[in-house]
């Protein structure tokens, strides 16, 4: 289906999604949001797709998301600004529950709403030319569509409540060393990087990597007892697939194993 601010291509298993607001820094503003919760809803029920890697289209200048759009915000009433939070949560929990991994790849500036999308994804790229911050403080606001509680989850509570309290914007060199993002790359070669993890991921079962993407941000929200649990209870189901049987028998023979997802 056709969108108004983003642009999604299909590359065999792997679906490019590229926000597309060069003259805004491809800033999020409702209908971007909303063009996005649609692509990320149809993109979940696609069966043929492995990944999905998610980026920012040509800008002025290098740019992932560079945060929300302004012009909206300034204009916000206590009410609005709620439902507007809301949409944004609403689209980082669909990019996170996603049944097959999402590619974060921060090709420049990727500030306040932008780093809350980037947060939602499964892992994150950079460019070596990135920029990250959750800069809401700055404004009077504060981060509204996930940031106050994801960043703090993946680069710990101290780091994150120094960048959320200071506004900060910290380079792509000091964002892998929060374990912000997994890899730097330079800008020419990130979308391709990207498409060789994607690669990578998408010759692995993909029943298995859904359970273990459910295991995993499911566990957090549970006792260690529970959630060792929980992910025995997906053990015992990934062992009653076709694709087990065949990864283990492919080992075996000592050949590449052709997963059905069944």
């Amino acid at each position: 289906m056709g969108y108004e601010n983003i642009g999604v291509t299909i590359e065999g298993a792997t679906a490019l999604v590229e926000v597309q607001r060069p003259d805004k820094l491809n800033a999020l503003n409702d209908a971007t949001l909303t063009d996005l919760t649609d692509a990320f809803l149809d993109l979940s029920i696609n069966e043929d797709l492995r990944c999905v890697i998610l980026t920012g289209g040509a800008a002025k200048k290098p740019a992932f998301v560079a945060g929300a759009d302004i012009a909206e915000l300034a204009e916000q009433d206590p009410m609005l600004a709620k439902e507007r939070s809301h949409l944004g949560q609403g689209l980082c929990d669909i990019i996170e529950s996603m049944e097959k991994p999402v590619i974060g790849a921060i090709n420049g500036f990727a500030l306040g709403g932008g780093l809350e999308l980037a947060l939602a994804c499964h892992f994150r790229l950079a460019s070596s030319d990135a920029r990250m911050g959750l800069p809401e403080v700055t404004l009077g606001i504060i981060p509204g569509f996930g940031g106050t509680q994801r960043l703090p989850r993946v680069i710990g509570l101290g780091p994150a409540l120094e960048l959320i309290t200071t506004g900060r914007m910290i380079d792509a060199a000091e964002a892998f060393r929060l374990g912000l993002v997994n890899h730097v790359y330079e800008p020419d070669a990130l979308l391709d990087e990207a498409r060789k993890l994607a690669k990578t991921i998408g010759r692995n079962g993909p029943i298995a990597i859904r359970f273990a993407l459910e295991a995993a941000l499911r566990g957090r929200t549970l006792s260690n007892e529970d959630a060792m649990a929980y992910e025995a209870n997906l053990f015992g189901l990934v062992s009653a697939t076709d694709d087990m049987r065949e990864g283990m028998r492919a080992f075996l023979d000592k050949r590449k194993a052709d997963f059905q997802g069944t």
